[in-house]
């Protein structure tokens, strides 16, 4: 992806919510499916991930990984997620 279609991203992903939170329990398979489900609704979305920033960088990694996904941003506990949808 270029960077200005990352910028473009960003700037979409500025205004949404975090659709997603990752909690205590970690990435479960549970939290997979949703994060799947919103990828295919909304295409790109925000990811709340309460850990430690290591382990949020590998949380983030593992759910690109999982669903292939891309991340397009990440401040703090909120990573900005995006995969696109070829039936949109």
């Amino acid at each position: 992806m270029s960077p200005i279609e990352k910028k473009k991203l960003k700037a979409l992903a500025h205004a949404l919510n975090p659709v997603v939170m990752i909690g205590q329990a970690g990435l479960t398979d549970a939290v997979l499916k949703e994060i799947n489900l919103a990828l295919d609704t909304h295409e790109l979305i925000k990811v709340k991930i309460r850990a430690e920033k290591v382990d949020r960088q590998l949380i983030s990694a593992e759910i690109c990984s999982q669903t292939l996904a891309e991340q397009i941003q990440a401040i703090g506990q909120i990573a900005v997620l995006y995969r696109k949808n070829p039936q949109k």
